[in-house]
């Protein structure tokens, strides 16, 4: 049995640890508000992680993708230039031939222009009207250039030749400036995605700065749940422990209170019993001890 003062002080440990667990509680609420919301920043930073992993892999496929072209059309670039340079070469020797031919062959003028007079000259009778005279000289001028002009068919071949090579000039360096031009253009759009590439690294950098950052934030307010949870349970098992030595002092207090009625009533009875045998007049009290008895029995 407890004394009042030991009753007194149990009840008062009971207030006490009541007290500190409602404060625990309150704690552990707030640690697991900031260690939840620590945990949401990092899952947030982890995906943005991946979302940017994903453009840097399609930049850098991108970017590889027309770096193998620039290098693929300045191969095909190199290849024009050196084909230009061999048709200018060609031209070239072609000059030197037909200006020794020329010379060999005593003709002034060049045979395209021979060509070009004789067209002009025969149009000019066809669609003039010139007279008898004029005709006769005109028809004269024509067989003279003629004659010329088939004296300098070798020269003609060689200028074929080189109007041939001037127009493959022209087409292979035609081709190599439009090459040309989608090379910068690719390059420059290779070297942008490099660029774009690098900011977003950048950015994954300080990303996983801040995930392992909101991580291990995540980590501390973890471990400091754990352990106010830990405590809490400590201190649910001391009031459970409180609880129970108050249980107990309530049924040893019952269990002496229903020994003292029985007690008094026992003692009633006797004196009922022996009021009965002596003849004695009971009272209302007695009879009632009397029928307790009776229904005893």
């Amino acid at each position: 049995m407890l004394t009042p003062e030991q009753k007194k002080e149990l009840f008062r440990k009971l207030d006490g640890k009541k007290k500190e667990i409602s404060v625990l509680k309150e704690r552990l609420n707030q640690i697991d508000e900031q260690r939840e919301e620590w945990f949401n920043r990092k899952e947030e930073h982890k995906s943005r992680i991946n979302d940017i992993r994903e453009q840097v892999k399609e930049f850098k496929e991108t970017r590889n993708s027309l770096t193998a072209q620039v290098k693929k059309d300045k191969q095909e670039r190199d290849k024009l230039n050196k084909q230009t340079k061999e048709h200018i070469s060609e031209i070239n020797e072609l000059k030197t031939k037909k200006t020794g031919l020329m010379k060999k062959l005593k003709i002034e003028e060049d045979p395209s222009n021979l060509k070009y007079l004789i067209d002009k000259l025969e149009q000019s009778i066809e669609t003039e009207a010139m007279s008898f005279e004029k005709e006769k000289k005109v028809m004269k001028k024509i067989k003279e250039l003629k004659k010329k002009y088939n004296e300098s068919k070798e020269v003609n071949k060689v200028s074929d030749d080189l109007y041939e090579a001037s127009t493959k000039t022209r087409e292979s360096k035609k081709k190599a400036e439009v090459l040309h031009q989608k090379i910068q253009d690719r390059a420059r759009e290779s070297q942008k995605k490099h660029e774009s590439m690098i900011e977003l690294v950048k950015q994954l950098d300080e990303l996983k700065k801040k995930e392992e950052d909101a991580f291990m934030k995540f980590t501390e307010f973890k471990v400091k749940f754990n352990d106010v949870n830990k405590e809490l349970k400590e201190k649910l098992a001391e009031l459970s422990q409180i609880k129970g030595e108050i249980d107990k002092h309530k049924l040893e207090t019952r269990e002496e209170k229903r020994k003292k009625v029985e007690s008094m009533l026992k003692s009633k009875e006797e004196v009922v019993q022996e009021k009965i045998k002596k003849g004695e007049k009971l009272t209302t009290e007695d009879l009632l001890i009397f029928q307790g008895i009776e229904s005893k029995e």
